[in-house]
């Protein structure tokens, strides 16, 4: 489903329901991978702006994006910028520890602003959400 489509699904979900409609995004790409995370971003600050209840959980390639002071190479965006601005309109934003340790990220190396998580939390988004969502 392409961005508009979710976006005119979600509004058409409230005013069925009387709830704000909760979307999950999985980030999975890696961060200097094109411009996979920076267009899940700009969704998930889209739909916050519209009301919607985001949670972004990062995995695999993607965690580099919560990395503390992560050698990025030079993008146009500031992608961790990006994802600290959507915590503080209210997104809340896990990352999976298996993929950090897999990685050989260290638990201290992560933004203090993201939760450490598992596959057992990433399952009860899925089924808690409305919409799910993978980049």
């Amino acid at each position: 489903m392409n961005g508009l489509k979710l976006l005119e699904a979600v509004r058409t979900l409230w005013p069925r329901t009387g709830k704000r409609a909760s979307v999950l995004i999985i980030l999975s790409h890696a961060p200097d991978d094109g411009d996979t995370i920076w267009n899940a971003l700009r969704l998930a600050t889209t739909l916050t702006a519209r009301g919607a209840s985001v949670r972004l959980f990062v995995m695999n390639d993607a965690i580099d994006v919560v990395r503390q002071q992560a050698d990025q190479p030079p993008a146009e965006f500031d992608l961790q910028a990006m994802l600290r601005a959507l915590l503080a309109r209210g997104a809340r934003v896990k990352v999976c520890t298996t993929c950090i340790t897999r990685c050989g990220m260290g638990h201290g190396e992560v933004i203090p602003e993201v939760l450490l998580s598992s596959m057992p939390e990433l399952a009860a988004w899925v089924t808690g959400s409305d919409r799910a969502l993978v980049f």
